[in-house]
């Protein structure tokens, strides 16, 4: 077994890949939130839809989505392996858990708020991804990607899932963001208040957009 198996087997070793693929889609979440925000501006998904456009038909977006694939896989199934390691730690549980005392109860449930991240980014996938990628309804031109957003949205049961989605990447990115930091080892007494300060607005605002666009959707307000 060479000293790479051996480093991304082991429990700091994988600490550190859930933080680097963790970084990479924190990167991919600032490009993803900014591009559908356009559709703030009301212009009927013009400008949105010719950002979508760019980003379906550029050979470098292309193939970075390959990446980014993989960077999901290995996030996910990393996050599992770190979980289930982790319970196996205690298989006794304590007869009376005082979690609260050194940690929050989301850092704690990051595999639970991991899990409903996992639903909710098959249904998010199922909805625009697959639509856009696997059919011709957008390219054929019958369908505008902004047009499959307000025909989604249209359902409020969905327009529940997607804010409860939001809400758990909230609480997920709460704890992940600086967790990657620190996994890192960027650690420095000037710089982590910095760090704690802008994850915490990072997992408060990102959310609220993403949440804001099928409650704007499907109340009108955007047309």
């Amino acid at each position: 077994m060479s000293w790479v198996t051996k480093t991304l087997t082991s429990s700091l070793g994988r600490k550190l890949l859930m933080a680097i693929t963790g970084l990479s889609l924190i990167g991919f979440l600032v490009v993803h939130c900014g591009i559908n925000a356009c559709i703030f501006l009301n212009d009927g998904g013009e400008t949105f839809n010719e950002a979508a456009e760019f980003m379906a038909h550029n050979w470098l977006i292309r193939t970075a989505e390959v990446g980014l694939m993989l960077g999901f896989i290995i996030h996910i199934v990393d996050g599992l392996m770190l979980w289930k390691t982790n319970s196996e730690k205690r298989p006794v549980k304590y007869a009376v858990v005082k979690g609260e005392a050194n940690s929050t109860w989301y850092s704690r449930s990051m595999g639970l708020l991991g899990s409903l991240l996992l639903i909710f980014l098959i249904i998010h996938l199922r909805h625009f991804w697959v639509v856009s990628r696997f059919t011709d309804e957008i390219t054929s031109g019958r369908e505008t990607l902004f047009g499959e957003m307000k025909e989604v949205f249209e359902n409020p049961i969905v327009v529940v899932v997607y804010v409860l989605g939001c809400i758990s990447l909230g609480y997920h990115l709460l704890h992940g963001f600086q967790s990657a930091f620190q996994t890192m080892g960027w650690n420095h007494p000037k710089y982590t208040p910095f760090v704690k300060s802008l994850g915490a607005g990072f997992s408060i605002i990102v959310p609220i957009i993403f949440a804001a666009m099928p409650i704007a959707m499907y109340f009108g307000w955007i047309a």
